[in-house]
């Protein structure tokens, strides 16, 4: 691909459409009703919808869920594989454990195992540290990046989720932020293992860490993401779960029956969500230097949209293609994106690209156009 040409020229004609259908209705089958959690929220993943809530903008503690913001932070600080030394206060903390002692040596990833799967306060200290600075540092990154994704009813004290009365969160705030987490592709695949092997100590020797998350097996389509219990917090636990194409976050705060609780909302949600194919789209753009003066563009995958309580959510796709593309092109070739938005959050992006190929004048395969040949036959007869 030809990165560097398509983003000089990515100058942006942007071209907007309305995918009709408009929101989705009330609901219309029951939902359950024995819910044991204080607060609970499900969302369709995309979209943010929510199909159920109960209190689900209440503040409440959320104890080690708060590492899905640790590790999320950890993992776009980068250079996730260089090896260091643990802070030695750090790993000196009480609660889960992924086993880090003073001296060991361990990759910002461990940390983000340590933290997703066996919950590790030790992992968050260490990450905290690494990443922050300090605790406090850490913990001004948290709340910065829980204001720009929107929890407005959210404040982070703790990179582990250790009790403290400043340190809170709602059910509606965890499931905006863990939509947002699941489009990191290192978090999406570290959530949803079951286990993982890893190496760190001094010297580092192989380990296999395990996920306390059951949802994982006990529902089928689980794919992750974070337990967590305080006895402040109760039992917390977020959950995403995919069928169909679907993707649908559950979340509960002190929650005695946890497991179910996700499980009867999942099969609430699926019952009343599918996912839509509504096809590709295509747009033409002028070409320079080629066999011809346009090239067609299409969305590298079919376009997916949610229908909720048989409603397909209303979209806006807003194309960003350059003012000109200069030949060579090769079919397949990325030069555009397609963005797609309902109710003004992104909701996907897809690549477009060259629905044929775009050969260069005088290059090799280059035949001119009829008009052009028959005009040069005429010269030659007029001319010889």
């Amino acid at each position: 691909m030809k990165i560097k040409r398509v983003c000089a020229l990515l100058t942006a004609a942007v071209i907007t459409f309305i995918c009709s259908a408009g929101v989705f209705a009330a609901n219309t089958k029951p939902a359950p009703g024995d819910i044991s959690a204080k607060a609970a929220v499900l969302i369709e993943a995309s979209t943010g919808n929510v199909l159920w809530g109960k209190c689900e903008r209440e503040r409440l503690p959320m104890a080690s869920t708060t590492k899905i913001m640790s590790t999320l932070l950890t993992l776009e600080s980068g250079d996730l594989d260089s090896e260091f030394v643990v802070d030695s206060d750090a790993v000196k903390t009480e609660g889960s454990s992924m086993g880090l002692r003073e001296g060991d040596i361990v990759s910002k990833r461990d940390l983000c195992i340590g933290m997703l799967l066996p919950s590790g306060n030790d992992a968050a200290n260490c990450a905290a540290v690494r990443v922050g600075g300090s605790f406090e540092g850490f913990a001004d990154m948290m709340n910065a990046k829980a204001s720009k994704l929107g929890m407005t009813s959210t404040h982070f004290v703790t990179p582990s989720g250790l009790h403290d009365d400043k340190h809170y969160s709602t059910a509606a705030d965890m499931a905006l932020l863990t939509s947002y987490a699941l489009k990191n592709p290192d978090f999406r695949e570290i959530c949803s293992s079951k286990t993982m092997k890893l190496q760190f100590g001094n010297p580092p020797f192989d380990r296999w860490l395990t996920n306390t998350n059951k949802l994982l097996s006990k529902y089928e389509g689980c794919i992750g993401v974070k337990t967590g219990f305080t006895d402040e917090a109760g039992r917390c636990l977020v959950s995403a779960a995919e069928k169909n194409g679907v993707t649908l976050i559950c979340v509960t705060l002190n929650a005695p029956d946890d497991w179910n609780d996700h499980a009867k909302l999942f099969d609430y949600g699926f019952s009343v969500t599918e996912s839509v194919n509504i096809g590709s789209k295509t747009y033409s753009c002028n070409a320079v230097g080629g066999d011809r003066d346009s090239i067609t563009l299409v969305t590298q995958r079919d376009i997916i949209l949610p229908k909720i309580n048989g409603e397909t959510v209303s979209a806006e796709f807003t194309a960003a293609v350059p003012q000109m593309i200069y030949a060579p092109v090769s079919e397949g070739e990325i030069l555009g994106l397609l963005t797609v938005k309902s109710g003004g959050r992104v909701i996907d992006e897809i690549p477009l690209i060259s629905a044929e190929s775009l050969l260069q004048k005088g290059g090799e395969g280059y035949e001119p156009p009829l008009i052009t040949k028959a005009l040069d036959y005429v010269k030659e007869l007029l001319f010889k």
